[in-house]
């Protein structure tokens, strides 16, 4: 089998600044970062694997991490890598050569060679592919059954390894020839992938160079470690904790062997090899691609725990914990290393709050016991740096939105559970169906959007008042939009209302719609109040909502 090196073949598909996608090798990726604005996956979670299992090991491995704020800020002003700093980055890439072919017989990239099972056997290639129907895992919408492996180019072959050490399944693995643990030719207890254990935070900037300087933690060096590449691995594997930051990013969770073969449309990987791998004793605190959840009150020797995303949630109903950026004895929330390290760079004046940062987030939903994918999560969000302020405005104005945002599905809920009971029906149970608030949030999504949007480039208090104005204006018209689609439901009965009995035995009047009207108006205003205030302000033929 010819070789395929990651290095020098085009078996990434990076986005230029016109739009044109052109496939490109690892060499080339890296040497014309400040032109690329995004490399282009199958699934989003493609993304943070290559990230942290190749483009960032290899640049913090080459040119070293930056020593302080100041250093990192220098680079970043570079907008590219320098000629030096790309002559570094080769010399490197040359000297592992031989451990970046993905088809190398005796060092494949992220894999064991000659890996193998007591009866040599193998299995379809779909076992890498997170969409692909495997086993126990049978995604909604595959089109393709066990039996029917897709054929991956090494390309795809290259990123669905690096996906598979990241977020793989957890459960039993194939039993493999050198690992002293198998038993009855598997291995059980396995973790997911170390990925699939977290909510994952990863800062975006305008091109793929910043995005890179953006992801590298400052003044690191003394816990770098070295990248799986610099040391053989075999069969065998061990619970242990990282040992340095490129240890944790190009982790190999698991034992893998791509099975290549000619084809007479070039080579193509149909059979594999997964079996257990390293399992991290636990996911270390200087983790940076994650926030952290903080119990409290809790004893001063607890650590955080990394924060997961919840399935279904827009990322910006978690700002409180995204922006979360000075730790206290209350606080119940940390944000990632990453985010807080641009606070820092915006105290010292080392970056411009108005640069257009975005926070990109990436979790896996895992069902049975983690045996099988049930959801991919993925969302993309503007972040004003000026919200990293811990005593700023526009971090209050951000918290204020996305707390109006909640507050108000709970008004418009509430008003439905009224009138649902004034018709004698019983309230939408919370996990059950789609309740209105969900509607509302749905709405309010894309203007919530828009306003962190435009917040980013907000350089006055007269201009950020008017932008919170807007979104109340905004907020309020949708709120009574779904408050009609409520009405719409509900027959004129409820108009008078009707008793209930209490889980006591006592009675209860429901709410009559004039009741129910009244009492969600004014939890509308409550909420919104400077929408309410431009209203009262309106001449009495104006319009409510202009």
């Amino acid at each position: 089998m010819p070789e395929f090196s990651l290095i020098e073949q085009p078996w990434l598909r990076a986005r230029l600044g016109d739009s044109r996608v052109e496939p490109l090798g690892l060499a080339d990726v890296l040497a014309r970062a400040g032109e690329i604005t995004e490399i282009v996956v199958d699934l989003p979670t493609q993304f943070p694997a290559l990230l942290r299992q190749v483009l960032l090991p290899v640049v913090v491995d080459a040119l070293g991490a930056p020593a302080d704020r100041r250093a990192w800020a220098e680079r970043f002003g570079q907008g590219a890598f320098t000629e030096d700093e790309k002559e570094k980055i080769n010399a490197y890439l040359h000297t592992y050569r031989e451990r970046f072919d993905l088809f190398h017989p005796e060092t494949p990239f992220g894999q064991v060679a000659g890996l193998r099972t007591a009866k040599d056997e193998t299995k379809g290639s779909g076992l890498l592919v997170a969409t692909q129907a495997t086993g126990n895992n049978v995604p909604l919408f595959s089109s393709r059954s066990e039996a029917d492996p897709p054929p991956l180019t090494p390309a795809e072959a290259a990123l669905w390894l690096l996906h598979a050490h990241c977020w793989d399944t957890a459960a039993i693995k194939t039993g493999v020839v050198g690992d002293p643990k198998v038993k009855s030719g598997k291995t059980t207890g396995n973790p997911t992938g170390p990925l699939g254990q977290l909510g994952v935070v990863v800062p975006i900037g305008r091109t793929l160079y910043e995005t890179l300087l953006l992801n590298i933690p400052i003044g690191v060096q003394g816990r770098l470690g070295a990248p799986q590449w610099t040391r053989s691995i075999g069969p065998a594997w061990e619970t242990r904790t990282a040992q340095g930051l490129l240890d944790l990013w190009t982790w190999q969770s698991r034992r893998i062997r791509l099975i290549p073969e000619q084809t007479a449309d070039g080579p193509r990987v149909c059979q594999v090899i997964v079996a257990a791998g390293d399992r991290l004793a636990a996911t270390p605190d200087w983790e940076p691609h994650t926030a952290w959840r903080v119990d409290r009150p809790a004893k001063k020797s607890a650590k955080p725990g990394p924060l997961r995303h919840t399935p279904g949630k827009a990322i910006w109903r978690g700002l409180n914990a995204l922006l979360a950026v000075e730790a206290s004895d209350t606080a119940s929330f940390k944000t990632s290393e990453l985010l807080d390290q641009v606070n820092g760079l915006l105290a010292d004046e080392l970056i411009d709050e108005r640069y257009p940062l975005r926070a990109e987030t990436f979790g896996m939903v895992y069902g049975n016991q983690s045996a099988i994918v049930e959801d991919v999560l993925h969302d993309l969000l503007p972040v004003p740096i000026a919200a990293l302020r811990a005593d700023g405005d526009v971090r209050d104005v951000v918290l204020d939105t996305a707390e109006q945002a909640e507050q108000l599905a709970h008004a418009v809920n509430r008003l439905s559970d009224d009138l649902r009971r004034a018709a004698g029906l019983d309230p939408i149970p919370w996990d059950r169906g789609q309740r209105p608030g969900e509607r509302l949030l749905y709405l309010l999504d894309p203007v919530v959007r828009r306003l962190l949007h435009g917040l980013r480039e907000v350089t006055d208090a007269q201009t950020l008042d008017r932008g919170v104005l807007g979104w109340e204006l905004t907020a309020h018209r949708l709120a009574l939009q779904v408050a009609d689609s409520i009405h719409a439901t509900v027959p004129e009965s409820v108009f008078a209302g009707r008793e209930v009995r209490k889980p006591d035995g006592t009675k209860e009047a429901a709410y009559p719609l004039g009741v129910a009207e009244d009492t969600f108006r004014r939890k509308v205003d409550r909420i919104l109040p400077r929408a309410a205030e431009h209203r009262r302000r309106l001449p009495p033929t104006g319009e409510e909502d202009t």
